[in-house]
């Protein structure tokens, strides 16, 4: 008798996991828009504070091993929200306003996954997946959007565009064009009512799971901020502009307590790419990482990585297993237990990974690193530790380059990558020191994942333009 009391006390008293529960958590995704891999605090940021990140990370789990499947910002989102490198669905590059192609119906995104378990969807900020009526979030799973549709530079006060290049920067909601001509002083106002719109979805759908999608338009440039955290930083603009981003996630953290609403959501926070760097004072930092956004080194694809869900993901813990936004969507699918998309899509699920289950492994053979119009530029081991990249050319900030001050960049200079160069990401996080000619086998056990995908994926620098994987966008 003692026996089985004990074995029943043992079983109620277990902490409880997600891994094969029928839980809906809600899910919230913070996504930044070029904030480097150590511009926050918890990161390595300097000169600045960020409390309310260091908070969320301090009472959930370090990801610092994260990466974004294209170091750019419409492909970037599209891994994030349908699980697939962006080049399998058509997607290359940042789209302007005159594209007109966007992500196609075909594709199931997070939201449309979610709809499975009932979830209220919204997406706020910006969007860049096609400004077209029928790409909009609310054609894609979303019941409802508030934001841009685009990049706030891609307007008629880009200092560097040609006069006439852009039209007027529209702000929608749900498919209208409620101002169609932000301003900058409107854009001051940009963090502070995207944070508005979210806090108020997450009040009216308490009582329902809901997925907040908040897609902040910083810090990419122009930069603008409010009031309240002009010249408080006292690290210039950019680091007002994460001062007050950092404000925003206390905002909708504290609104999670307010209705107690923190145990059963799971949030996460991260960037689509890593900074742009020829902005200088206005732009941030990949810390001991090489180069930034725009490229397949480090500085472009890693970012920094926190997500919080109470009992469910170990607080003050983390983690140097790598994993990538394309495993989002399917890691979501396996904790609320909906179905994938019948097609193919790239994510694995990297549950274990998240919940800290001890010796767990990314899933992953290797992932792929494409850039420009589908250039194979670099491809990595699963496990994060091998990176080889391939040859290609690559932009970058000359030595003696004088640094960009007051939101004027410098020019990038090309670089060419010869032949394959092999670094240990383990030992040489910079990949400052080539090992190919020293790895030999592991050169050519890469060049073989990178075969596979090429036939898959295609490969322009191979002049193969297609493979047999990949599926139209949306036109």
């Amino acid at each position: 008798m003692r026996s089985l009391l004990s074995a029943f006390l043992a079983l109620i008293l277990a902490p409880q996991v997600a891994s094969s529960a029928s839980s809906t958590p809600n899910i919230v995704i913070i996504f930044m828009d070029d904030m480097g891999y150590a511009d926050v605090s918890c990161f390595g940021a300097q000169g600045y504070k960020t409390p309310h990140i260091d908070q969320l990370a301090a009472e959930g789990r370090k990801f610092t091993n994260f990466h974004v499947a294209q170091a750019v910002c419409s492909a970037s989102r599209t891994a994030l929200l349908t699980g697939c490198y962006p080049n399998r669905v058509g997607i290359h590059g940042a789209l302007g306003p005159s594209a007109k192609h966007g992500i196609s119906s075909g594709e199931m995104t997070l939201a449309e996954l979610v709809k499975q378990k009932d979830y209220a969807t919204a997406a706020v900020g910006k969007w860049h997946l096609g400004s077209l009526p029928q790409f909009l979030p609310t054609q894609h799973g979303f019941d409802q959007y508030y934001g841009i549709p685009y990049s706030n530079d891609m307007w008629p006060f880009h200092p560097q565009a040609k006069k006439g290049a852009y039209p007027n920067l529209p702000m929608i909601e749900n498919g209208q064009v409620v101002d169609d001509d932000v301003t900058p002083e409107d854009q001051t106002h940009l963090t502070t009512d995207y944070t508005t719109k979210g806090v108020q979805f997450i009040e009216k759908n308490k009582d329902k799971p809901f997925f907040l999608y908040l897609a902040h338009s910083m810090v990419h440039v122009p930069l603008f901020v409010s009031d309240k955290y002009k010249g408080k930083s006292g690290k210039g603009l950019f680091g007002d502009v994460m001062m007050e981003v950092d404000w925003s996630v206390g905002q909708i953290v504290d609104t999670l307590k307010k209705n107690g609403l923190e145990d059963n959501t799971w949030v996460i926070f991260t960037s689509d790419n890593g900074p742009w760097l020829s902005y200088g004072d206005n732009a941030g930092s990949a810390g001991p990482l090489r180069e930034g956004k725009g490229t397949c080194w480090e500085g472009g694809t890693r970012v920094s990585g926190i997500m919080k869900w109470p009992g469910k993901i170990p607080a003050g813990t983390t983690t140097d297993t790598m994993m990538m936004t394309i495993d989002l969507l399917p890691t979501i699918a396996h904790v609320i237990e909906a179905r994938l998309p019948e097609h193919k899509i790239d994510g694995l699920n990297c549950w274990p990974i998240v919940a800290g289950e001890p010796d767990a492994k990314n899933p992953h053979d290797f992932y792929a690193f494409y850039y420009e119009q589908n250039q194979l530029q670099a491809i990595s081991s699963g496990d994060g530790r091998w990176k080889l990249q391939l040859p290609h050319s690559y932009r970058s900030l000359p030595a003696d380059a004088p640094k960009a001050t007051g939101g004027k960049p410098v020019g990038y200079k090309q670089v060419k990558i010869a032949q394959p160069e092999l670094y240990d990401l383990y030992g040489d996080l910079s990949e400052s020191k080539n090992l190919a000619a020293q790895n030999p086998a592991e050169v050519a056990r890469l060049q073989k994942h990178a075969e596979t995908i090429r036939a898959e994926l295609g490969d322009s620098l191979m002049k193969m333009p297609k493979g047999s994987g990949t599926r139209e966008a949306g036109k």
